[in-house]
């Protein structure tokens, strides 16, 4: 008998727990959303991208696979955007040995010139606009290695260590890029 006992106490000390968490996170998921602790905005649903969303320009050969992208995208690259990309240099430059890891991406409709050379250049597809259209204008988005669009930033008021604490979590625990 106390054989018995012992064998239904220790499975419930294994069971109970994925019960309790599995109630938990089915009854209150909002509870899961509210408390992050990265400092950008998740997309929610996350946007996947294939190779024919970015369309780049003739004279760069550029890929979303395997590597993190920060992407800005706008309409129009005037001073805030110019002022942005900067701001995305610096934060490739600022992530020390993980700089290989991420690359700077513009996506617009425009053609641009004066813009960094480091930086690629994209035209969006008509799918992808139309997906990113629920965002206010001049978005900073990070998009993981396998594409996903993931986390987006208000450029207005973008505070650049949050964005490298963001990046240096993901790259803690990402074994991908």
């Amino acid at each position: 008998m106390k054989s018995k006992k012992e064998l239904w106490v220790l499975l419930a000390s294994f069971v109970l727990p994925i019960v309790f968490g599995t109630a938990f996170f089915y009854l209150s998921p909002n509870s899961f959303t509210k408390s992050t602790v990265n400092y950008g905005e998740f997309v929610n649903p996350v946007i996947g991208t294939t190779d024919n969303d970015f369309i780049f320009n003739k004279a760069q050969k550029g890929s979303l696979q395997n590597i993190w992208t920060l992407a800005y995208v706008t309409d129009r690259c005037e001073q805030s955007c110019l002022n942005t990309l900067k701001d995305m240099s610096t934060i490739r430059i600022l992530t020390n040995e993980n700089m290989r890891r991420i690359q700077s991406l513009l996506v617009t409709s425009e053609s641009t010139t004066n813009i960094d050379p480091k930086v690629l250049r994209a035209h969006g597809s008509t799918r992808l606009m139309q997906q990113l259209s629920k965002f206010p204008d001049n978005h900073l988005f990070l998009i993981d290695p396998l594409g996903n669009i993931m986390l987006h930033y208000n450029p207005t008021d973008l505070n650049i260590k949050r964005v490298i604490k963001d990046l240096h979590r993901l790259f803690k625990y990402s074994r991908i890029g």
